[in-house]
């Protein structure tokens, strides 16, 4: 009986020892889940700062730009593929971007009948002269004229 009792006892000692270390073992997961948890919020509050800054260095070069790059990409556009109106596109002129697209894919339907070869000639000349009076323009003159006063025809 005594044996029975030794092995009870150490059976016992063994379950309070088992016991404290799962207790220990949950207190430590516990205080590194706590620092896990900072670590994770101070991570995020700089990936905040991060982005923030990032969007406003973004929105610095954004508005530093000066008209001079739509410019010259309006310009070239303009020259090249003047017809599917390209460069209003880029100016912000979705309305007449897309009178000069229309006007031309119904040029290159009509075409089979003679008169649409006409139409997409006369697109693609407007595309040139504008994509020539953008480029001639200073750069002070093209901004207050195309992206600040808004005038979206020559």
């Amino acid at each position: 009986m005594s044996d029975e009792k030794n092995l009870s006892d150490d059976l016992n000692d063994m379950l309070d020892d088992a016991k404290d270390g799962a207790k220990n073992a949950a207190d430590k997961a516990g205080e590194l889940a706590g620092e896990a948890k900072e670590k994770a919020a101070e991570f995020a509050e700089e990936a905040k700062e991060a982005a923030s800054e990032f969007a406003e260095s973004a929105k610095e070069t954004f508005d530093n730009a000066t008209g001079d790059n739509k410019k010259i990409l309006a310009g070239i556009l303009a020259i090249l593929l003047g017809a599917f109106g390209v460069h209003k596109f880029i100016l912000g002129y979705n309305k007449e971007g897309g009178i000069l697209l229309g006007i031309t894919i119904l040029g290159m339907v009509l075409s089979c009948v003679g008169i649409g070869v006409l139409v997409v000639w006369a697109t693609g000349i407007i595309g040139l002269v504008e994509g020539i009076i953008y480029l001639t323009k200073s750069d002070e003159e093209f901004y207050n004229t195309y992206q600040a006063g808004k005038k979206p025809w020559f």
